[in-house]
């Protein structure tokens, strides 16, 4: 299925029992982030989930802090600088719209009517869906959220 999730996704209300999104949230405006999570949680069967796994600001900010220019997988042909490596890595190269933390995510999830959101670590889940976790990629850089219809 290919379609844009700001223009409704093809799908029956109540009929999916879990969704999962990598590194695909922050390519969204942030004035379509709650409606693209909504229509998400419209298609959820009651008690599904969703698994966001997003890239993590925090972390990306702790690296810059610490200085450690390996975290950001940005090519010195591409940028030297730590800072040009961070700006170009949390941005990536202009793709992401929007950059997030946990408590932005549990805050947008709320708003969108998710009624519980949980921060999880990489290949780990509080959802008992243990397949879930089977797509899970870039752990070092992401932050992995569920959140229950």
């Amino acid at each position: 299925m290919v379609c844009d999730i700001r223009e409704g996704l093809p799908l029956p209300g109540d009929s999916v029992d879990y969704a999962f999104s990598m590194h695909a949230l922050q390519e969204i405006p942030y004035a379509d982030l709650v409606p693209a999570l909504s229509e998400l949680r419209r298609v959820l069967k009651p008690s599904g989930v969703l698994r966001l796994v997003l890239p993590d600001l925090d972390k990306g900010i702790e690296a810059y802090r610490k200085g450690d220019v390996g975290y950001f997988q940005i090519p010195d042909s591409d940028e030297r600088t730590l800072g040009g490596k961070f700006v170009a890595h949390m941005l990536w190269y202009g793709h992401s719209r929007v950059l997030f933390t946990a408590d932005f995510v549990q805050d947008l999830l709320v708003r969108a009517g998710f009624s519980r959101v949980v921060q999880c670590e990489y290949r780990q889940t509080s959802s008992g869906i243990p397949d879930l976790v089977q797509l899970d990629g870039r752990a070092a850089e992401s932050l992995f959220v569920e959140a229950v219809k």
